[in-house]
């Protein structure tokens, strides 16, 4: 029998060992909530938990009453939240004006009150090297210092300064402190950036202040109002820091919930500069100085406030010099490397009804330990929630700190690790990446930074790939110029009198209209305006060619779409469908044409349909002229050559706008300014008619629909 039984389990023993392969690495069966990073391109990315909830701190509190018994008391409204090098949690007890102390574990250990001097309302907590304590007491509007037992060393007060503007109120809501023992203080509504005291508690600067974000709507106020006007308007000010942290070399760290989706983070440096609005290669493009996820139903209007935006309310700063910032709108956690670049982003909001391990009712205030697992705090819960650093995140971790730090050969194998745990996962492509190109194998790279999406990356790789080909093979290539060249000129000087070149150059000229029409079209770009004109007066047009310019226009589109180099090629391939791109430049195309010539025909012009038809088509002769070599030589240019494609592809559209302005004022026989009155008319004309036609097709699929429930309807009684 157990002879039996041993050969049943070796017959199952490889079946389980393949499940166990299949299993993704790093999941979590009580993880609640979607972990995502986004790839270059802003989209998301699924990864396995880099965070796992493990616990919740804070939910057993009680103290002593007058009897003697111990009596429940939990905290409340907590505001701020503070790990020491001990990882002993302190916690800004708001409603119970306390500050909470637990130990490493967990346990709770003490109340700290002031008897001498009791908190009001405290707001902000932060414990320095020497384990003294600084409290924001928002209540009595001002900062203690406490010694490590909890009594009263000192005070700060409003300091007194000709700097300080008198309408400045010292509400003090979140502090740090650094090296020297100076105080960096976040007062309520303070948009003059953080109060810097010294260790006596004298004003020395006001540091780190956001500038004034301006709208469209206020540059247009600014340029058409009156001094006067713009006067009575309500004033725009920066907004006002809401949380500070400093990191282990001393940088200062700041989120401004008011920034919206701009600069709500900020890294700053001696000088109060932000280091963060340029990020590294690693950054989806647009979004430096940009922080705070969104998923894409995240994406809502609400009526009187607008779209949701994240609103960054607290930060923490863990060993490795990631950025984790809790969000009060969406309630996410977001992850970001010391460059800024997003790592990860998870949780989300709780049930109103119940606690959920991972998710938050109200996220106040976030740290980090000595092992880089990190304790929100809930304002609405009263409990901190613990998230334990998991065997994914941990590698990505090591990993992206050892890129970050220039040891690219020593990431290699975190990176390799992190990629065969998610296959997706696109920092560690670029991490690979640049592990290659630092090694010399810009081969790799390129195919590394492609599949990233870095296009910075990959020119780089390909500068460097394109460098070693022109050096192996110049000899080549130059014996090969100068042979041509040479025997260029003994072709021409010993062939002058040949009989071929004699036929060839009194070789009669084709008299059949299309090469005739064909020919007018160069002449046309030589001379515009005589070239239009002889569109309409001399019928040097041709429907025919109008549509082989048109075709041929769009394979230039094509062409710019789908074989433009990399390095300058952002369009996402696999998104990309040839029959919308066709539809896009036919109804568009044809939509001016109508508007134009409709235009036209009531502002005194002369032209006719055809004349306004084929007249369109010749003037996007420079996208097939210029657009196809362009997206061909576009393959073997660089980032440094990056001047001359924009200037080229610039080229291209004012080479066509002239053409049509030419036209234009030819085919109607108008003057400048007629001709500028007639464009203006044409795009208004255009845009009617594209509203018209939206709302047509709109009117259209809810016609069909009901025709399809009433259909349904009688169908089915």
């Amino acid at each position: 029998m157990i002879i039996k039984r041993g050969r049943r389990i070796l017959l199952f023993l490889p079946l389980l060992l393949i499940i166990a392969a299949l299993v993704p690495h790093g999941t979590y069966a009580d993880t609640i909530y979607w972990t995502n990073t986004k790839d270059s391109n802003g989209h998301l990315i699924w990864t396995q938990p880099a965070y796992v909830p493990e616990g919740i701190v804070g939910d057993s509190l009680f103290v002593q009453d007058e009897q003697g018994e111990m009596k429940f008391s939990p905290m409340q409204s907590p505001k701020d939240l503070f790990i020491d090098d001990q990882d002993h949690i302190y916690v800004a007890d708001t409603g119970n004006n306390r500050i909470v102390e637990f130990g490493s574990d967990g346990g709770w250990l003490r109340y700290i009150t002031v008897p001498e001097s009791p908190l009001n309302k405290p707001e902000g907590i932060f414990v320095a090297k020497d384990q003294t304590i600084y409290v924001a007491d928002t209540g009595n509007k001002r900062v203690v210092h406490l010694d490590q037992e909890g009594k009263l060393l000192k005070e700060f007060t409003r300091p007194v300064s000709p700097l300080i503007p008198e309408s400045f109120k010292f509400d003090p809501i979140k502090l740090i402190v650094d090296k020297r023992g100076f105080l960096y203080i976040a007062t309520l509504g303070g948009y003059q950036g953080l109060l810097q005291l010294d260790q006596e508690g004298q004003f020395q600067s006001f540091y780190g202040a956001n500038r004034t974000v301006f709208s469209p709507l206020d540059a247009f106020k600014r340029f058409f109002y009156t001094k006067e006007m713009y006067a009575n308007e309500i004033s725009k000010l920066p907004g006002s820091i809401s949380s500070v942290a400093v990191d282990q070399e001393g940088f200062v760290y700041t989120t401004t919930v008011e920034q919206g989706a701009s600069n709500q983070i900020k890294k700053l440096n001696i000088r109060g500069l932000d280091m963060l609005e340029s990020k590294d290669t690693y950054t989806v493009r647009g979004t430096a100085g940009v922080f705070g996820e969104m998923r894409p139903e995240d994406f809502k209007y609400i009526p009187g406030e607008g779209m949701l935006t994240p609103r960054l309310i607290d930060l923490c700063i863990d060993s490795n010099g990631n950025i984790t910032a809790i969000d009060a709108t969406f309630r996410y956690i977001n992850q970001y490397d010391a460059s800024g670049n997003l790592l990860f982003f998870w949780a989300g909001p709780s049930s109103s009804t119940k606690t959920q391990l991972g998710l938050m009712k109200n996220p106040v205030a976030i740290d980090a330990n000595s092992l880089n697992d990190l304790y929100v705090l809930d304002g609405q819960e009263n409990t901190i929630q613990i998230f334990r650093l998991s065997e994914f995140g941990s590698k990505v971790n090591e990993a992206n700190r050892l890129t970050l730090e220039g040891r690219y050969e020593e990431s290699e194998k975190p990176w390799r690790e992190v990629l065969r745990m998610n296959a997706n996962f696109n920092t560690a492509m670029l991490g690979l990446g640049k592990a290659a190109y630092k090694s010399g194998d810009y081969q790799e790279a390129m195919a590394l930074f492609k599949r990233g999406g870095n296009h910075k990356g990959f020119s780089e790789a390909f500068w460097q790939t394109r460098l070693i080909w022109f050096q192996k093979h110049f000899s080549l290539m130059a014996s090969l110029i100068l042979g041509v060249g040479i025997a260029a000129l003994i072709g021409e000087k010993y062939s002058r009198h040949a009989g071929w070149r004699i036929r060839w150059n009194h070789r009669t000229r084709s008299d059949k209209p299309l090469l005739i029409r064909l020919k007018h079209i160069f002449y046309l770009l030589r001379h515009p305006i005589d070239g239009f004109s002889a569109i309409r007066y001399e019928a040097k047009g041709s429907y025919l060619l109008a549509l082989i310019v048109l075709i041929l226009v769009y394979v230039s589109l094509v062409m710019k779409s789908l074989y433009t180099g990399y390095t300058f090629n952002m369009i996402i391939l696999h998104r990309f469908n040839l029959v919308t791109l066709l539809l896009q430049f036919a109804l568009i195309w044809f939509g001016w044409v109508v508007s134009n010539y409709l235009v036209s025909s009531i502002y005194k012009g002369e032209g006719r349909f055809k004349d306004v038809f084929i007249g369109s088509a010749y003037a996007l002769v420079p996208f097939i002229l210029v657009g196809i070599p362009l997206s061909v030589l576009s393959n073997a240019m660089t980032n440094s050559e990056q001047a001359i494609y924009d200037f080229l592809l610039l080229s291209v559209y004012v080479w066509s706008g002239l053409l049509f302005f030419w036209m234009i004022q030819s085919l109607q026989n108008y003057s400048v300014g007629e001709t500028f009155m007639n464009i203006v008319l044409s795009l208004a004309a255009f845009m009617t008619l594209a509203f018209i036609v939206l709302v047509t097709l709109g009117l259209s699929s809810d016609l069909k629909d009901f025709i399809y429930e009433v259909y349904q309807e009688v169908r089915l009684r």
